[in-house]
């Protein structure tokens, strides 16, 4: 059996390896070029025509929604 400075150095490893790992391979620059790519493919550019037709159709359901809502209002009233 080791001595006390054994049991010392294996918990020196033990703790210090994991953690000496740990910081090294978890770097940002590991992973930037991979969250740039999952950022571009999650993420796309936006395209002008695609926004133009998304406010197109976000307006039309606002209208909708407030004609519904002054019908709603008419007939509370009567």
């Amino acid at each position: 059996m080791g001595s006390w400075h054994l049991e010392i150095f294996k918990m020196a490893v033990y703790i210090g390896f994991p953690v000496g790992l740990f910081y090294c391979f978890n770097q940002p620059y590991f992973f930037e070029s991979w969250m740039m790519e999952k950022r571009a493919k999650i993420f796309p550019p936006t395209d002008p025509e695609v926004m133009k037709i998304f406010d197109e159709l976000k307006r039309k359901m606002e209208l909708k929604q407030e004609q519904e809502w002054i019908a709603a209002q008419e007939t509370r009233k009567v």
